[in-house]
């Protein structure tokens, strides 16, 4: 399923690979935040959230390489892209709700 299928049918965890100031300047609201150079130390706490992660940072790069790693680790992962991006669609749940 293509990430923009998940976000709007809620499925999956959003995991923001920004580093922590970039996540505080503003995040999508459900996000959970592990920078990316913290992933290969975090991966029992990432093997604990709803699968598929839905991952995202500024641009979609940062996230694709976290996708890469932990999709050669066996994790169910998407590249969500933007995390402005994902936000938009997260806020678009509940018109596809109505």
């Amino acid at each position: 399923m293509k990430a923009e299928d998940l976000i709007k049918n809620n499925k999956g965890t959003i995991v923001d690979v920004r580093t922590v100031p970039e996540f505080q300047g503003g995040s999508v609201a459900r996000a959970i935040n592990i920078p990316l150079n913290e992933i290969p130390l975090r991966l029992d706490e990432l093997k604990e959230l709803e699968s598929p992660l839905i991952l995202c940072c500024a641009s979609g790069n940062r996230s694709g390489q976290a996708a890469n790693y932990l999709g050669n680790k066996g994790y169910d992962c998407v590249n969500g892209g933007s995390w402005l991006d994902v936000n938009y669609l997260t806020s678009k749940e509940t018109e596809y709700d109505k």
